[in-house]
């Protein structure tokens, strides 16, 4: 029983992976980013969560030339903070988190790339103060 358990849940996954990514010619309608403005709680903490979802691109940490092809597209997102000239990497797929952030006003840029980091879609940026400490009575 044990076995053939084993058996089926290595089939469906098989079969889930190879289905769900495929080689493919044809054209792929473009993919786009829609971003959240940060959370208001976790922001008053001086921790900024931004919410995203992507369509018609999956964010999977999967790099180099022969993911180009793949369908459906992947890729992953580059996010810039305060206009930074170093960027990093988000493969999650989940919110973008930042913390240790100082108070004041703060601007992110969130630029959905290919597995080769070749831009696919306009970059969005989102702006958000971090509130000061307020005083102790």
């Amino acid at each position: 029983m044990t076995k053939a358990f084993i058996g089926l849940i290595v089939a469906l996954a098989v079969l889930w992976t190879s289905s769900a990514i495929a080689q493919t010619a044809e054209p792929q309608p473009a993919p786009k980013i829609v971003v959240d403005a940060p959370l208001p709680e976790p922001l008053s903490r001086g921790v900024v969560f931004i919410q995203y979802r992507t369509e018609n691109l999956q964010i999977v940490p999967v790099f180099g030339p022969n993911a180009i092809d793949v369908s459906p597209r992947i890729g992953h997102l580059h996010v810039a903070v305060d206009g930074a000239s170093w960027i990093w990497a988000e493969t999650s797929g989940g919110p973008i988190i930042i913390a240790g952030l100082p108070e004041g006003p703060h601007k992110v840029e969130i630029t959905p790339v290919n597995a080769n980091h070749q831009p696919l879609d306009r970059s969005v940026v989102v702006e958000f103060v971090i509130p000061g400490k307020k005083a102790a009575k």
